[in-house]
């Protein structure tokens, strides 16, 4: 390396508590610097290892992972000693995942996590290079306590777990007894022949940053920049400084430069980033997964068929359409993948947890039906497998599933029971500085006004995706008062510099993880306190880059409803309970509800706008539905595509431009509009001769609108065309319409989902109107004992409910009969 010195001790803003350092501009300074290596030191994490790591490669900088460990002081559980912790190799990087998982789940205190002393071996150390902490490390501690021989000590306990991969490390930042210290701990490395290493502790890019820092240290301490009291342990110094800064700062130190180049060269952890490594599903019989798949897919399959069939003729595509599926799903090694699902589904139905007819392009599949993974039967709907999964187009397939709000939690720890707690995980997502609430963290900790920071957040805009830029530039009045107020634009601009800093960590809505082996061999774990909500250290796109596969259990209220409808019905009214998925999807009643906009509570329609939409539709069959779904967004509801198809449907005698006669069966349904991002792909299919997996990559690469490879795609799409006798003329001007169209089109398989439950909740609510709403009005309070209630002033129903262990005085209820009749004084939206 030509460089004399390496920043081995740099936090980024994933350690959350103290740093302003973003990865991209971490690299950009790199580059501008020209430091050859640069290593990352979060404290007690490693949530942007792999963002890091790969940015690093792109820049062409050699990427050190490390972390800034937090260990326990024997004498006040209040405190702790710091210790720096670098990686050499990746036996290094699974023992310090099982490290830093251990310090959170068994270390952790109220005051964080810890890692206790008596924890480390040489096992567990082997591959991991340590650097002392400086003043905050138990030797400096110790040192400037005058404690030398409790400090000679420590350091051979140190030397005997970590040989010559220990140093002592040194800062000259300007902070309190740094020299009293560094004159200590050179005579110590001295006396045990231990090397220096010197670190600027970097907090924050440039010096200029150093107030966005401090403001930001603030926040989270929940302290304000002018507390004369306040703690403040950083300084203007720990910011990235140049090789050449750094070297001037310890010319007379040369070794505790030369030694970062030497660390540097010791640590070459090479990760595998990109494979993926399946969970084992156990298959009974010693049978392989994939002969394992055909069986369980076959079996489901002839069942629907025997129920929907009649003659063998009938039957022969659905038959044909499923070898194919299970060809391509065994050929990608997926099998286990779709054995897994089905599994927890079936456990899930089961368990009398319900379960989503799908989401998504997995409704496309036909093993997924069959396996009952999905309940929409994809042919009848010409729905595509390959939107879904193709090999042209290698990547995971991924099921959202969504579950019962009531039961998800109980699936999730059905998979955690059958694979291993030890293999489970759910997923951590980040909480960022959005534009309005980083306003008013910054207005607190400069100690303005909450009236006066009150209005100037009030004028950011309440959009998803809302920056202050956007905010400055959309709104006049907020402009207004940045340009003419100094202490407005003193909050915005301090604002600015920390908006998007993420600023706590959480737990992902839905996505679960299930490794093969234990999960620290892939990623470190986080929990808060008492290891509630335990979560993997990786986000969901980082847990997949590091080889775990992600399920997604997500929880939908409304299949809560529709359950307690269910439920309410069955025991009212003394019967088996009602199959929601044998209702029939050309019910007159429920249409003629929905025509006239009596969609409250009603699943994807209740919404103003959508009202909006039914009422010009008119919608008189289940594929109005579908069409409903996809046709209310932005996209078509400013390009005039709504306009075209409500007319269309509603004017027999309208001629309609198929563009090509091959397409007439494809845009058919819609009227001429390409609605569906199917239609794109079987438009290629069928004009220019694309396979639909070749398909779904120019439905991909027209939905990201990249220059040189929509060229390419043109050029392969007239070509086609040409070949099956379609003009050039032609061929260039649907080209120009599928790709305008690409940008609006929708995932019709997921629409057909969510149209399923959106008809199963306006069945329910058209033929049991007074449990539906009871059941939408239970759902909204959280109690166990699926209390069935009405809201007295609502409607005029009464149930008849028995539920002798409810807390009735919790909620505001009263027995008025021997049966009692329950009235629910909550309140719900729009009922």
């Amino acid at each position: 390396m030509k460089k004399n010195f390496v920043h081995l001790n740099i936090h980024t803003q994933y350690s959350i508590v103290d740093s302003t350092i973003r990865i991209p501009e971490l690299m950009q300074n790199c580059v501008s610097s020209e430091f050859p290596a640069v290593t990352i030191t979060d404290q007690n994490n490693v949530f942007g290892m792999v963002k890091f790591y790969r940015r690093a490669l792109d820049f062409g900088i050699k990427p050190i992972i490390g972390c800034d460990l937090f260990i326990a002081n024997p004498d006040d559980e209040k405190k702790h000693d710091r210790l720096i912790i670098l990686c050499k190799n990746n036996q290094g990087y699974k023992n310090l995942t099982r490290l830093i998982t251990k310090s959170w789940l068994d270390g952790q205190t109220h005051f964080g996590p810890r890692l206790h002393r008596e924890w480390l071996d040489k096992k567990n150390c082997e591959g991991l290079i340590a650097l002392s902490g400086g003043v905050r490390g138990d030797i400096g501690r110790s040192l400037l306590n005058g404690h030398h021989d409790l400090s000679a000590r420590l350091l051979e306990s140190w030397q005997a777990l970590f040989g010559d991969r220990f140093y002592i490390e040194l800062n000259r930042t300007n902070r309190n007894q740094e020299e009293n210290y560094i004159n200590e701990a050179i005579h110590l490395a001295d006396n045990f022949s231990v090397p220096v290493v010197a670190t600027n502790d970097v907090r924050f890019l440039l010096k200029d940053d150093y107030h966005a820092h401090e403001a930001r240290v603030c926040i989270q301490d929940g302290t304000i920049l002018s507390d004369s009291n306040r703690k403040k342990s950083y300084s203007e110094h720990q910011y990235m400084k140049t090789a050449s800064e750094i070297s001037d700062l310890f010319t007379d130190i040369p070794e505790a430069l030369s030694n970062t180049v030497e660390i540097a060269k010791r640590c070459n952890l090479n990760l595998d980033l990109g494979k993926s490594f399946l969970p084992v599903f156990p298959i009974p019989n010693n049978n392989s997964a994939e002969n394992y798949l055909e069986t369980l897919s076959h079996s489901g399959l002839n069942a629907f068929l025997r129920k929907k069939f009649n003659s063998d003729h009938e039957q022969t595509n659905y038959k044909q359409r499923l070898n194919e599926e299970l060809d391509v799903i065994n050929k990608m090694g997926f099998a286990s993948y779709f054995l897994i699902v089905s599994d927890f589904i079936d456990w899930a139905k089961k368990n009398d947890i319900p379960v989503g007819p799908g989401r998504g392009s997995g409704a496309g599949s036909l093993v997924a039906f069959a396996l009952g993974i999905t309940n929409i039967d994809p042919l009848q709907y010409d729905l595509l497998f390959e939107r879904f999964l193709n090999q042209e187009r290698v990547s995971m397939p991924d099921f959202d599933v969504d579950f019962c709000m009531d039961g998800r939690d109980r699936v999730i720890e059905y998979v955690a029971s059958k694979y291993g707690s030890e293999k489970v995980s759910q997923i951590i997502t980040y909480g960022t500085m959005a534009a309005r609430a980083v306003i008013r963290d910054v207005g607190r900790v400069l100690d303005q006004p909450y009236g006066f920071v009150d209005k100037i957040a009030k004028q950011v805009p309440f959009e998803v995706g809302m920056t202050l830029d956007k905010a400055i530039e959309q709104d006049e009045e907020l402009r207004g008062m940045y340009e003419s107020d100094e202490e407005v634009q003193a909050i915005i601009d301090l604002a600015k510099s920390l908006e998007g800093l993420i600023r706590n960590a959480g737990k992902h809505a839905g996505g679960v993880v299930i490794a093969p082996e234990n999960l620290t061999d892939f990623t470190p774990l986080y929990c808060e306190e008492n290891q509630l909500n335990l979560v993997t250290q990786f986000d969901k796109d980082d847990v997949e880059a590091a080889g775990l596969v992600k399920f997604d259990f997500l929880g939908l209220r409304t299949l809560t409803v529709i359950n307690l409808t269910l439920d309410s019905l069955k025991i009212d009214n003394h019967k088996s309970k009602l199959d929601i998925n044998d209702i029939p999807l050309d019910d007159e009643k429920t249409f003629n509800m929905l025509r006239a906009c009596n969609t409250t509570a009603i699943f994807q329609l209740e919404s103003r706008g959508m009202r909006d939409l039914i009422k010009r539709m008119q919608p008189d069959q289940f594929e109005d539905l579908i069409a409903l779904v996809a046709l209310f967004r932005p996209g078509p509801l400013e390009s005039g595509m709504v306009h075209d198809f409500i007319h269309r449907k509603h004017q027999n005698n309208v001629s309609i431009d198929y563009f090509h006669p091959k397409l007439q069966p494809i845009l058919e349904e819609t009227y001429g509009v390409i609605l569906y991002q199917e239609q794109v792909m079987q438009i290629a299919q069928v004009l220019a001769g694309y396979s639909l997996g070749s398909a779904d990559i120019l439905r991909r690469a027209m939905g990201k609108k990249k220059v040189e490879e929509m060229a390419e795609q043109r050029q392969i799409f007239i070509k086609g065309s040409e070949k099956r006798a379609v003009s050039v003329k032609t061929a260039s001007y649907i080209f120009d319409l599928m790709e305008k169209f690409a940008g609006y089109g929708f995932n019709k398989s997921h629409s057909a989902a969510y149209a399923m439950i959106a008809y199963q909740t306006a069945y329910l609510k058209a033929h049991h109107t007074p449990y539906f709403l009871a059941a939408v009005m239970t759902a909204e309070i959280d109690n166990t004992d699926r209390l069935i209630m009405i809201r007295e002033d609502c409607l005029n129903y009464q149930i008849d409910i028995v539920r002798p262990s409810i807390n009735r005085s919790e909620y505001g209820f009263s027995v008025l009969s021997d049966h009692e009749i329950l009235y629910g004084l909550g309140a719900i939206k729009g009922v």
